[in-house]
């Protein structure tokens, strides 16, 4: 196991900023996901850790070993950082067998043929490839080829996992099964464990930790469940949970201080966040759907109904002022319906427009 220390580690092309100043720690045996949109500069990161590429200034530590420093020109070379890395695009080999391909990275290391050998059998079937052994890539399904990359790692026994979009190339299904064996092989392993997606769902279902990047800068580190629920700022809110949060621009309400509204939305917080204007995040979950002589809060129109398997989700809107809300999967809810909905002050969010920051929670417990 060894822990990733990353320091004020710049990276620039050109005139452009793919990183900037970040500063990260990455605990022993942890599976961290640097999760972001295209160009946010995650696999420029990961990049740096395996050494394909060249920060320009900061420090990198893999384990007790500063494998790079811009100030004392140290730059250890990738072969030499005993990482192991899953590309996007599998990198096989393809004029070698499946255990060719295997092999091939512990001849590099100059594994002993026995131990090399047990060593193969033993990932092989780890990975459920033993019957696929003489098979060239070419005659393997994606999903196949993606157990190859993966074995070669485990082959290698890195201290390091380094991930790049490995499953983006498989359909849906097998990203499923796939997410579910890469946890238990890093589970097995306790392997420290770097993987790279723009895809949230695999961030929030395998990471112990995910790093929330945007325009080569960390918006938020935090555990799946924090990030999903605590938002630190309005981007982190908006790209993070599928379906998207409800994100309301708001403005308070000079007879109170603790109502605010935007002359179509009116929504009493039960406290005061101190600022004039805001953005209320209220997840889909968090808003109350009612109808009838107990209904509570203001009227919408539903204007679409969106059943999804266990869960059907509503689109609503109250003048220009549209949400999304998330409802039973028996609901009786019809498009053109009048609800009322309702807000629960001690589930949403409260960002200051000047800052796009999280106002911290001071209202009642």
């Amino acid at each position: 196991m060894a822990k990733i220390i990353v320091r004020n580690l710049t990276k620039r092309y050109g005139d452009a900023v793919a990183l900037d100043n970040i500063s990260l720690e990455i605990g022993s045996g942890e599976f961290l996901v640097l999760l972001g949109p295209s160009g946010c500069g995650k696999t420029t990161l990961l990049r740096c850790l395996a050494g394909l590429e060249t920060p320009d200034t900061g420090q990198i530590f893999l384990g007790e070993k500063k494998v790079f420093d811009g100030e004392s020109k140290i730059n250890i070379a990738p072969g030499k950082r005993e990482v192991g890395m899953v590309f996007q695009s599998y990198a096989l080999w393809p004029h070698l067998t499946v255990r060719d391909n295997l092999k091939f990275g512990l001849d590099v290391l100059n594994i002993p043929i026995k131990k090399a050998n047990a060593r193969l059998d033993k990932v092989l079937s780890d990975v459920g490839l033993s019957k696929f052994a003489d098979r060239y890539p070419s005659e393997l399904s994606g999903g196949q080829q993606q157990r190859v990359a993966l074995a070669r790692l485990l082959a290698t026994e890195p201290n390091i996992f380094l991930m790049d979009e490995p499953l983006s190339n498989l359909d849906a299904r097998l990203r499923m099964d796939m997410r579910v064996e890469l946890k238990r092989f890093q589970a097995e392993t306790n392997a420290t464990t770097v993987y790279v997606t723009h895809d949230q769902t695999e961030a929030m279902t395998m990471s112990t930790q995910v790093v929330v990047m945007n325009n080569g800068k960390i918006e938020q580190v935090s555990a799946p469940q924090d990030l999903y629920r605590y938002p630190e700022t309005t981007f982190v809110a908006d790209f993070v949970g599928m379906p998207r949060i409800n994100l309301i621009k708001l403005k308070e309400d000079s007879s109170n201080g603790t109502r605010y509204g935007n002359g179509e939305v009116s929504i009493d917080l039960g406290w005061s966040p101190g600022i004039r204007e805001i953005v209320i995040g209220a997840r889909p979950e968090d808003l109350i759907l009612s109808q009838g002589d107990e209904a509570m809060g203001e009227e919408y129109e539903i204007t679409a109904v969106m059943p999804n398997g266990p869960e059907t989700f509503v689109q609503l809107a109250r003048g220009n002022t549209a949400v999304l809300a998330r409802a039973d999967n028996d609901t009786k809810f019809k498009t053109s319906d009048i609800v009322h909905v309702g807000y629960n002050p001690k589930s949403i969010n409260i960002y200051d427009t000047q800052t796009n920051s999280l106002v911290p929670y001071r209202g009642p417990k």
